[in-house]
């Protein structure tokens, strides 16, 4: 089983940026599809962008496509979130997440294994 580990999250003004990384031990990272979801109060957990397990593909949702970047390194068995131009409506707990299937999935029930989750706020 992988262990997973959020950190990065904090206050940010409207248009200011964060980096979130996930640090991962256990089992075999380089095998293992990884996504970035978020999760506000009440609503369902979304997925926010996601990498097959070579980082050869990438997913964004539409609502962050061109100002999220994400990104892993198999080598440092880590995995990034780079977010820019973050808007009030990007406030959420994010969590990184791991597939047991090296496959690119953007639904929650794809993934096995969850980090504990970072707060992101952002100031209008």
């Amino acid at each position: 089983q992988v262990q997973l580990v959020e950190s990065g999250g904090g206050l940010v003004q409207a248009g200011g940026s964060l980096k979130l990384s996930c640090a991962a031990s256990g089992r075999a990272f380089s095998e293992n599809g990884m996504g970035w979801f978020r999760q506000v109060s009440g609503k369902e957990r979304e997925c926010v962008a996601a990498i097959d397990s070579r980082g050869d593909e990438t997913y964004y949702a539409v609502f962050v496509k061109g100002r999220f970047t994400i990104s892993r390194d198999n080598a440092k068995n880590t995995m990034s979130l780079q977010m820019k131009n973050l808007k009030p409506e990007d406030a959420a707990i994010y969590y990184c997440a791991a597939s047991p299937s090296p496959s690119l999935w953007i639904q929650t029930i794809n993934y096995d294994t969850w980090g504990q989750g970072t707060q992101v706020t952002v100031s209008s």
